[in-house]
């Protein structure tokens, strides 16, 4: 196995290096361009779901249905996932990737097929310019049938996603409740349609770069799947592409940010008469950074 240092981007980071290696730089057409970034208080749809199931429905599946309709994207408050188990992923996330390489590297893989795997970039196998940053992918439903393979490291690791995990599959079926009946469907819709679908989550750490005018963590792209459900800490850097400009999304404190994926891109498409609309999303790295990603895919 190659040294730690070959391995993980943020051993390599926390070495010191000034300057990043080639195979991290994009071409000059295809770099970050701040200049080019809008800034605005409330960039995309901020939903308050308070009262979903009470006097506020009607409004909430209206805003959900403008929302998917227009832009693909929208930010929740108020989505019952409570504040302390948010804080608890979030430490446990900056914990793992803060342990030693030989205790990480247990956990390392580079074949994507793996169900449980902490990599750097996105595929190093096929890439040719690598993405700045590591990653680790958990399946996550049905939680029996992965959980063993998790890290055990940080102690309360299992117990701590296990939990976060299972919230936040609550509030996806929650959400596509409403986006089905926001089609003017049974609530059940989209659940019963699709089938069967399975959870992913993906802890993505972006190490400080000497050169962040050079790369991206990740460059611009959709989502394959249904949904993803995305959690910011407090450091900049996403963006998402709206009305042909890259929007910043700054960092709203327990939120979350959902992204209808192009599985259901095509499907509310198809249904609701609206066009396709593409998402792109952006990480800057000023900063170090972790974001937590939930996808649900079919």
């Amino acid at each position: 196995m190659s040294s730690p240092a070959n391995l993980l981007l943020a051993d390599l980071a926390s070495s010191g290096v000034k300057q990043i290696p080639t195979s991290y730089i994009r071409p000059i057409s295809d770099r970050p361009n701040l200049s080019d970034v809008q800034i605005s208080d409330v960039p995309i749809p901020l939903i308050d779901l308070h009262g979903l199931n009470g006097p506020n429905h009607s409004l909430i599946i209206k805003q959900i249905s403008q929302a998917c309709g227009n832009d693909g994207f929208f930010q929740v408050k108020n989505h019952g996932i409570p504040e302390e188990m948010i804080g608890n992923v979030m430490n446990i996330a900056r914990q793992f990737f803060n342990l030693p390489a030989s205790e990480r590297l247990k956990s390392y893989s580079d074949d994507p097929t793996k169900n449980t795997r902490l990599s750097t970039s996105f595929n190093v196998k096929t890439e040719q310019i690598s993405s700045w940053r590591d990653f680790l992918r958990l399946h996550c439903y049905p939680l029996e049938e992965y959980v063993h393979e998790w890290p055990c490291n940080p102690p309360s690791f299992r117990r701590d996603v296990a939990e976060y995990c299972t919230s936040i599959r609550g509030l996806v079926l929650k959400l596509l409740e409403a986006i089905s009946e926001s089609l003017g469907l049974e609530r059940d819709y989209i659940d019963e349609k699709l089938g069967k679908h399975g959870q992913h989550m993906a802890m993505n750490y972006y190490p400080p770069c000497p050169q962040p005018e050079l790369t991206y963590g990740l460059p611009g792209h959709t989502d394959p799947n249904l949904i993803t459900i995305l959690l910011q800490d407090d450091v900049p850097g996403l963006q998402v592409l709206r009305n042909g400009k890259w929007i910043a999304v700054n960092p709203i404190p327990n939120t979350f940010i959902i992204n209808i994926g192009d599985q259901m891109q095509v499907n509310f498409s198809v249904l609701s008469g609206h066009r396709n609309k593409i998402i792109f999303l952006k990480n800057g790295l000023d900063h170090r950074s972790i974001r937590l990603v939930e996808i649900l895919c079919y």
